[in-house]
């Protein structure tokens, strides 16, 4: 199958990060999967939601949005039900690879804010939220507030789906409009599975298929855990007083 911009069946988009893209919060990331952008910023709060008050642990959540420009038609101010939906993903995905106790009795939001959509947004966010919460909780070890690194390992997500027959890799918005099979997985930096959300759109898909699904969405993942790692090898720069 020969897809819209050139690439192989198990090829990414091109894939970039930018860190510290703000520099008013604790760690930020501007992360491009071919032309979805999406802006992720990790906010640090001393306190915790009341039911995990004194319980020594901390806690990680997200909030997810699609700013009006994002799209070709304008996307409203507004928190719809697929937001909630993505960023519960989010936060889920994050925590799974967070130790809570080690990261004490404070709060950290992912805000993951789409500039521009061309599928995999949820999956982006997931990948630049990573590399965004990284930062925030260096510079939290940096500065002396943390003992132990909570971060276990790292994170990442990638879309995956069949397409006129033929399993792909990293769908833009032309190929996720139109696949039979759309599924997107989340994993973490061991290889381990921390979800995923497959459904059958137009056909029902076998278990042969499911397994090419997954080997192309471990490969590709395994590619941007690396891609991660890479960026995030040298400590984060320090951020003007403020």
């Amino acid at each position: 199958m020969t897809r819209p911009d050139g690439r192989e069946n198990d090829e990414l988009r091109p894939l970039s990060f930018q860190r510290d893209f703000v520099d008013t919060c604790a760690g930020s990331a501007l992360v491009s999967f071919g032309r979805t952008r999406v802006l992720c910023t990790a906010s640090v709060s001393g306190d915790v939601p009341r039911w995990m008050r004194d319980t020594g642990k901390g806690w990680v959540t997200a909030e997810y949005s699609m700013l009006p420009g994002s799209s070709p038609d304008r996307i409203r101010r507004r928190v719809s039900g697929r937001s909630q939906e993505i960023q519960r993903l989010i936060g889920r995905s994050l925590r799974a690879v967070v130790d809570m106790k080690a990261l004490g009795e404070r709060e950290i939001t992912i805000d993951c804010d789409v500039l521009q959509a061309d599928g995999g947004t949820r999956t982006a966010s997931i990948t630049g939220g990573y590399v965004a919460l990284h930062d925030a909780i260096t510079r939290l070890m940096l500065a002396g507030e943390l003992d132990t690194n909570p971060l276990r390992t790292e994170c990442a997500a990638i879309s995956v789906g069949i397409v006129d027959g033929t399993p792909v890799l990293d769908l833009p918005y032309i190929e996720d409009s139109t696949a039979e099979v759309d599924m997107n997985v989340v994993m973490d930096g061991n290889g381990n599975f921390i979800e995923i959300q497959g459904t059958a759109e137009g056909a029902v898909f076998g278990r042969d298929r499911l397994n090419d699904m997954l080997d192309l969405a471990t490969s590709g993942i395994a590619t941007i855990t690396e891609a991660q790692r890479a960026i995030l090898s040298t400590p984060p720069a320090q951020l003007p007083d403020r």
